[in-house]
């Protein structure tokens, strides 16, 4: 396995790539756990050129977030890569991605990108893009997996390689859960056991409105809302259900519904979604797209 730190040694490694070969691109922000290893499986190694980008990127931090505590320890993370059977790791410091300072010229996620994520952290996914939008031309995959947990980052990474033209294709992969049903997440490791129990009422809640989708939208939006007031030290920056083809609105002509939780536990943002199948649902359209944003 070959780890690279700057655009010119990748470069120098990506002239050697047999063209013949699909050459498949993970991009992570390290801190890297069992559903990191998901994906990397998924672009399969045995048949594929797999590249891993390894990038705590400052861009789609806001000013109050974690960008100075998120977790880093690349030996780790480079043991569980070669493990995987990793080809190449590129692990830029952040003065090689933006140089000086921050770029001038960024990628604008559009009106999607300024709901649900894009209401309580605003400019995150022009962040989240522009880094994307930079690894595709740096490393010029084939094709690029990314989880299925970060369904509107998904979305959005699919939408500017449509919308620009990127030749990659996107796969999402899904997302994996421990035994407690709780999604994997590298901010997981903030938890203390008495918060880790109640974030599991977040993969609750979603079970329970995905079991109420045959009742329709409404339906599903209280199932999922009474597991959430169950758990009081669980606070609520929204619960959605959008339409998951479109993440447009839930109508009567919605059949496969997608429903996504954002909150806090303690002092971590977590967030979690899953895809369901709903009844008719005429007059669901309140439970639209960032429609119950509240907290408590």
């Amino acid at each position: 396995m070959r780890v690279v730190t700057t655009r010119a040694e990748l470069a120098a490694v990506r002239r050697e790539h047999d063209s013949a070969a699909e050459l498949a691109l993970v991009p992570t922000m390290g801190a890297l756990h069992r559903g990191h290893r998901e994906l990397v499986r998924r672009a399969d190694p045995r048949r594929s050129t797999v590249y891993v980008s390894i990038f705590v990127n400052p861009l789609q931090f806001g000013p109050a977030e974690d960008f100075g505590r998120y977790p880093r320890n690349l030996d780790d993370d480079l043991a569980i890569c070669a493990d995987e059977g990793v080809d190449t790791v590129f692990a830029p410091a952040t003065e090689e991605m933006y140089g000086a300072g921050t770029p001038g010229v960024t990628v604008a996620a559009g009106p999607l990108g300024e709901r649900l994520e894009g209401t309580t952290r605003p400019g995150h996914f022009d962040g989240v893009l522009t880094v994307v939008a930079k690894l595709f031309h740096l490393v010029l995959p084939d094709v690029a997996y990314f989880g299925q947990k970060d369904a509107q980052q998904l979305a959005m990474v699919k939408a500017m390689v449509r919308d620009l033209s990127f030749p990659v294709e996107v796969v999402g992969v899904p997302t994996v859960r421990d035994d407690d049903g709780l999604a994997l997440s590298s901010r997981n490791a903030y938890l203390d056991p008495a918060q880790r129990r109640q974030a599991t009422s977040i993969s609750r809640a979603l079970n329970a409105g995905r079991a109420a989708g045959p009742h329709g939208a409404q339906a599903v939006h209280e199932a999922a809302r009474r597991v959430l007031d169950a758990a009081p030290e669980v606070r609520v920056d929204y619960l959605a259900l959008v339409d998951a083809d479109t993440f447009g609105d839930v109508d009567a002509m919605t059949s496969r519904g997608l429903l996504l939780v954002a909150a806090w536990v303690g002092g971590t943002r977590l967030i979690d979604n899953v895809t369901l199948d709903l009844a008719a649902a005429g007059g669901a359209t309140r439970h639209v797209l960032g429609g119950d944003v509240t907290a408590r």
